[in-house]
């Protein structure tokens, strides 16, 4: 969740987490109105928190992105607690927030059960670009706020580590509390999250370290949905790259703020250049065509741990839950 005080004086408030005691307390410790309440995506696990959170601040009205739906029973969003709500437009200049923050609608043909939809947000004052799930960040050393426990936890050799060991011997040594295995414990974390069945969680380091530290388009969402409709995917990041002079990015998961340029954007969508025809071949500034170069070296996932997403993806085509392709892939 990301809060931005108006010039009004009011909150505004991005894509929503649960309104835990907490959470309410650091909200009213800014001793300012709630005005607006953002959903950014269509997505289940933003979406279910708008309703508690709004009754939580009567007063504040509630705006979401364009053709919510819900999977498996597409629900009114009264359903979720959402009532009188707002809809977001690509380019409205008539919101409350206008003369402060712009917006982008990326809302892309079905790609299989539904559409993909996200809002990408431009705070002038602070030069910010805000997105849900566009792109993430993976920082190298795990943040403070996931437990010891935790990360010990997941720095035991069991099951799904001794299915992906590859033979090798997995040892049964009880793990000790110690700067190495939570290390350990982090990349083994963060591969799961982003290739559901990655190669080999018993030495995780060198997959990690091709996946950390740099912008990326998360595995899942390239595989799933991005290389599905690359051509709605490319005008978007294309018209946010153009009209706004970001200089840093606050995504919804994982590491905020980040630093990083419209270059920086760009570069993470280099792999979009293999899937579009020449239809698409433009005349970028130096300064693009260099990051789209980079782009693809950094793009560029281990093989061998897109093996279960592109499994996925292929069971997924066959039973008709996701599209081969909608637009835009070379034949």
């Amino acid at each position: 969740m990301t809060v931005i005080k108006l010039k009004s004086g009011g909150l505004w408030i991005h894509a929503p987490i649960a309104p835990t005691k907490e959470c309410i307390e650091l909200v009213k410790e800014l001793g300012a109105p709630v005005e607006c309440i953002v959903l950014p995506t269509f997505a289940y696990e933003h979406k279910i928190f708008v309703g508690p959170f709004s009754r939580k601040f009567p007063q504040a009205q509630v705006w979401v992105a364009p053709r919510q739906w819900s999977w498996p029973l597409n629900l009114p969003l009264e359903f979720f607690g959402i009532f009188g709500s707002k809809t977001i437009k690509d380019d409205d200049f008539s919101t409350p927030w206008a003369n402060e923050i712009e917006q982008k609608v990326l809302s892309s043909p079905e790609v299989g059960i539904g559409p993909y939809v996200e809002v990408a947000f431009y705070h002038k004052p602070s030069r910010t670009l805000l997105v849900t799930d566009a792109v993430i960040f993976v920082p190298r050393q795990p943040p403070s706020c996931i437990s010891n426990e935790s990360l010990l936890s997941s720095a035991k050799n069991g099951l799904a580590v001794r299915i992906l060991s590859k033979g090798k011997e997995v040892s049964d040594e009880p793990v000790i509390d110690n700067k190495m295995n939570r290390q350990k414990g982090w990349e083994r974390m963060v591969l799961q999250i982003l290739f559901l069945g990655p190669s080999n969680l018993l030495e995780p380091n060198a997959s990690f370290a091709q996946m950390s530290q740099k912008l990326i388009v998360s595995p899942i969402v390239k595989t799933l949905v991005f290389s599905k409709v690359p051509e709605k995917v490319k005008d978007w990041i294309d018209g946010i790259a153009r009209d706004w002079a970001f200089k840093r990015i606050i995504p919804a998961h994982f590491c905020a703020p980040i630093n990083a340029s419209r270059s920086d954007f760009v570069a993470a969508f280099a792999f979009l250049d293999d899937l579009l025809d020449d239809r698409y071949v433009t005349r970028p500034s130096l300064s693009l065509l260099f990051a789209s170069l980079m782009g693809k070296a950094a793009s560029f996932f281990p093989p061998d741990d897109m093996k279960t997403l592109s499994s996925l993806d292929d069971f997924l085509v066959s039973v008709g839950a996701v599209k081969k392709t909608v637009s835009g892939r070379k034949r």
